[in-house]
């Protein structure tokens, strides 16, 4: 749970009362403005029909909030809960996880602290060729999962409203240390607040070359000869059939992971869901072999 931390109320008043008269606004009235208003949905991605927001997104948003000064991030601990090998063949497949605990500081113009949080997350990799890759993306989803969740305490603009059921209307409205009189008139800025393109995902790591299937030591087949014997490209639609097909088989959607990757198809990007939301089929893939691999532990555990 997030924990919040204020200093004395002499010093951290962020509008004039009867007995701050002389301080300075900690928030600006255009801060205020943004803080109070809706999420815009093109912020908004679906990912295995939940909706979230990615972490980069949220840094840009605190910075157009907050100033690129206005906010700092503390990695309070960083702990490695599993590390585990699976052997496909020859070669080796890692899944790890770790624990975050972060920090989230705002600051006002002045670089005084208004206030912070704490909150923690774990994150995961899964099935991944390389070991370090597979501690690197562990890591830093774990630490994004926390910062998210500490930047919730700021409201609608980091998506508190969509835990009520994935809803992007401000649920925030209304905060009496905040009386309407001091934001709702505030015009927007010129030029005014960017038009931005809906989010993407960070991409990922693709598989390294010793990842790559072996090769037989040969010379050169005649330039006829391996004309013949190239398989077929297969189009993305194509693909994505085949992927349909074996989407509930956990050996089936491994493969077709490695042939998308083959295929120079992992980084297509493909509608998904009922919203539709783009995703790169290396990213669906992954997933869906962690839900797969999820699903057989607990048939062991049941069993």
């Amino acid at each position: 749970m997030a924990h919040a931390i204020e200093a004395p109320a002499s010093t951290t008043a962020e509008g004039p009362t009867s007995h701050t008269q002389n301080q300075t606004l900690r928030l600006s009235a255009y801060q205020l403005r943004m803080l109070h208003g809706a999420i815009t949905p093109n912020r908004v991605r679906m990912l295995r029909g939940m909706a979230h927001l990615e972490a980069w997104d949220v840094r840009r948003q605190l910075i157009r909030i907050f100033g690129f000064g206005g906010y700092s991030t503390e990695t309070l601990s960083l702990d490695l809960t599993s590390e585990r090998e699976t052997k496909q063949g020859e070669r080796s497949r890692w899944t790890v996880v770790y624990r975050a605990q972060v920090r989230l500081t705002i600051l006002d113009t002045a670089g005084r602290e208004i206030t912070h949080w704490d909150d923690a997350a774990a994150g995961d990799s899964v099935n991944q060729p390389s070991l370090g890759d597979a501690h690197d993306m562990a890591m830093k989803t774990a630490l994004s999962q926390a910062l998210k969740r500490c930047a919730t305490n700021l409201g609608d603009q980091f998506g508190l409203s969509l835990y009520n059921n994935g809803s992007k209307d401000a649920v925030v409205k209304y905060s009496a240390a905040h009386p309407p009189e001091e934001w709702w008139k505030q015009d927007a800025p010129q030029p005014p607040e960017p038009d931005d393109p809906p989010v993407q995902p960070e991409p990922q790591p693709a598989a390294t070359t010793e990842d790559a299937e072996p090769t037989r030591a040969q010379q050169p087949a005649p330039q006829h000869a391996r004309r013949a014997e190239a398989p077929p490209k297969v189009t993305l639609a194509e693909f994505k059939d085949k992927v349909t097909r074996v989407w509930n088989n956990l050996d089936g959607t491994r493969q077709n992971l490695l042939e998308a990757e083959k295929a120079g198809l992992a980084d297509e990007v493909v509608p998904v869901g009922d919203e539709g939301t783009p995703t790169r089929l290396r990213e669906l893939l992954e997933n869906r072999i962690a839900e797969l691999e999820a699903e057989k532990r607990g048939q062991r555990r049941a069993a």
